[in-house]
C-alpha cells in the first residue's frame, strides 16, 4: 500500500465517527485505530497535537522477512539460539500500547503466527509488530523506548 493511500485511510478515520478501519490486500494488512486526544497524551507526551493515534501493522513482505542485521549489529552481538523476530522498520521500540499498559508478551509466554508483540513507533504512527513464528519468547533483546533498526532482533522465539 503506498503512503498517500495510507494517508488518505488515515484522513478519513479521523474525520468520520468511526474509531477503527482494518483492509486486507495482497501486499499486507492495515489498521488504523483512533484515540482520544487524552489517552494520546498519557501513551506519548511528546505526541500533543494529532488528534488520532493511528496503529498500523503492515504484514511483512517474504523478502522482508529475511533481511539480515546489519553487519555491525552481527559483529558487536551474536544471534542467540532460536528464531529472531527482527524489526520491519527504523523506529522507537515498545512493549506495550501505553506506558502503564501489560506488556504484549514477556519472557516464557508462548506466541502463535501473527500476534502482536510490540509496537515500533515511526514518523509519529505506531506500527503494532506481529510475530512471524510461533514458540515460547526465550529472550527479549530490547529495552522499552530504545531506537531500533532494520532486521535488528527484537525477541527470541524457541
Amino acid at each position: 500500500m503506498d503512503l498517500r493511500k495510507l494517508k488518505t485511510l488515515i484522513d478519513l478515520v479521523s474525520e468520520s465517527n468511526i474509531s477503527e478501519l482494518e483492509i486486507t490486500e495482497a501486499e499486507g494488512k492495515v489498521r488504523i485505530v483512533k484515540a482520544s486526544p487524552v489517552a494520546m497524551v498519557a501513551a506519548h507526551p511528546a505526541a500533543l497535537a494529532p488528534a488520532v493515534a493511528p496503529v498500523v501493522a503492515m504484514a511483512p513482505a517474504a523478502g522482508a522477512a529475511t533481511a539480515a542485521a546489519p553487519a555491525a549489529a552481527e559483529a558487536a552481538s551474536p544471534e542467540p539460539a532460536g528464531q529472531a523476530i527482527k524489526s520491519p522498520m527504523v523506529g522507537t521500540f515498545y512493549r506495550s500500547a501505553s506506558p502503564g499498559a501489560k506488556a504484549f508478551v514477556e519472557v516464557g509466554d508462548e506466541v502463535k503466527v501473527g500476534q502482536p508483540v510490540c509496537i515500533i513507533e515511526a514518523m509519529k504512527i505506531m506500527n503494532e509488530i506481529e510475530a512471524d513464528v510461533a514458540g515460547r519468547v526465550t529472550r527479549i533483546l530490547c529495552e522499552n523506548g530504545q531506537a531500533v533498526e532494520f532486521g535488528q532482533p527484537l525477541f527470541i522465539v524457541e
